[in-house]
């Protein structure tokens, strides 16, 4: 794990008080496409609540944004992003219930990798005071969607069994502890097989994402499992439903499986889709199966669910309070690191959620600090460069 402590010397403000830090997708594709840039301050409309950041969540559905591999994707240039904390800054006219200096953690239509970003107040919830600004950002997001899966979608109740794809993801974390919360629930999990061992005691049982589970679960319960939580889609599906129970739900949630390079592939694409089980609406009456899909964002800004979101946070908030669940942070990177960042999902390598971290110096790189030493040496005597290499070489042990 990357060390997930607040930051001891942030990054100077901008000369330009008009002016801030974002991140910026140019144009569909690969990495090369991000770059960090200063753009205009936004300023809170009617309604809305402007918030000083100083955290943001990645999540997997950026780096499909990233490759324009999703239904109707906005038109570049455009700041990725949907969630973020900090504190409130200023608030627009008719926004009330939030004073300047509070901490929020929110949700954004885009706009979210920056210092500074403008948002309804629906969208905005205060936080404990015990809680950082980096698990606020791994908080909403992540939790709010486990947990209306779990409970609004599937009706999880007492000695019920759930499989989770991607147990060591955030959400996945957050499906765990959230099922710790009913008694009796068997959480069936998988994932990569390097993160059995940081996850073995969040799952009753851990399986290789990359092997035929279904087996393995039905030695351990053949009847099948209650609630199946699917982020990856493509061949899962049919494993999937051929595990559930009668009267088990199914809910997808994500498609991963149609992420393998840098760029969108229609080939992983074409794929993915050739390999969904095709549904047949008679099959599911015979065999008493719900099958359900679950979009938190679409759900929040474009059907009119804030009232029903507001409802899970303040009960998420509840049982943060009784210490019941808490965010798994994985690393925290600096804007200019959003890269190296996005390549760590890529590379499905985080156990629990990936922060960008606004007032994060980046780290410097080894070249970085050779050309630096390189510069210092050319310029000094011959008694100043001992001296300077002998500081310096005991450093790069360390790199």
């Amino acid at each position: 794990m990357i060390d997930q402590k607040e930051p001891d010397n942030p990054v100077s403000a901008a000369v330009d008080p008009k002016e801030m830090r974002a991140v910026v997708l140019t144009g569909f594709g690969g990495l090369n496409k991000l770059k960090v840039t200063k753009k205009p301050m936004p300023e809170p409309q009617r309604g809305e609540v402007k918030i000083r950041v100083k955290a943001c969540g990645l999540n997997f559905l950026d780096l499909m944004v990233r490759q324009g591999n999703i239904d109707n994707p906005p038109k570049t240039p455009l700041v990725p992003g949907f969630e973020c904390s900090g504190i409130v800054e200023s608030v627009g006219e008719n926004t009330k219930g939030f004073e300047i200096g509070d901490r929020v953690m929110a949700f954004v239509n885009y706009n979210a990798w920056a210092e500074v970003v403008c948002t309804p107040l629906d969208f905005v919830y205060k936080i404990p005071d015990d809680m950082t600004f980096s698990e606020a950002a791994a908080f909403s997001m992540n939790f709010v969607t486990a947990y209306m899966m779990l409970f609004e979608v599937a009706n999880l109740r007492e000695g019920m069994s759930v499989l989770v794809h991607s147990a060591g993801g955030a959400v996945g974390l957050a499906v765990a502890q959230l099922c710790s919360t009913v008694p009796n629930v068997t959480v069936f999990g998988t994932a990569s097989p390097f993160k059995h061992e940081a996850i073995k005691h969040s799952v009753t049982h851990v399986f290789d994402r990359n092997i035929d589970y279904v087996p393995e679960v039905k030695k351990i319960s053949p009847d099948g499992v209650d609630i199946v939580l699917d982020c990856l889609c493509g061949e899962n599906t049919g494993k999937s439903l051929t595990l559930l129970k009668p009267m088990g739900t199914y809910i997808l949630y994500g498609s991963s499986n149609m992420v393998t390079g840098e760029t969108k592939s229609f080939f992983s694409f074409a794929k993915s889709w050739w390999q969904v089980e095709k549904v047949n609406p008679i099959k599911l009456y015979e065999e008493n199966k719900v099958i359900a899909g679950f979009s938190l964002l679409n759900l929040l800004f474009k059907q009119g669910g804030c009232n029903q979101v507001k409802t899970a946070v303040q009960k998420l908030l509840s049982l943060y309070d009784q210490k019941k669940i808490k965010p798994v942070v994985d690393s925290l990177w600096a804007l200019e690191e959003v890269k190296e960042a996005m390549q760590r999902i890529h590379d499905r390598g985080n156990i629990g959620k990936l922060i960008l971290d606004v007032e994060k110096s980046p780290t410097p790189l080894v070249s970085d600090v050779f050309t630096s030493t390189w510069e210092v040496l050319k310029g000094a005597t011959e008694e100043e460069s001992d001296k300077i290499v002998f500081l310096f070489l005991p450093s790069q042990k360390k790199i």
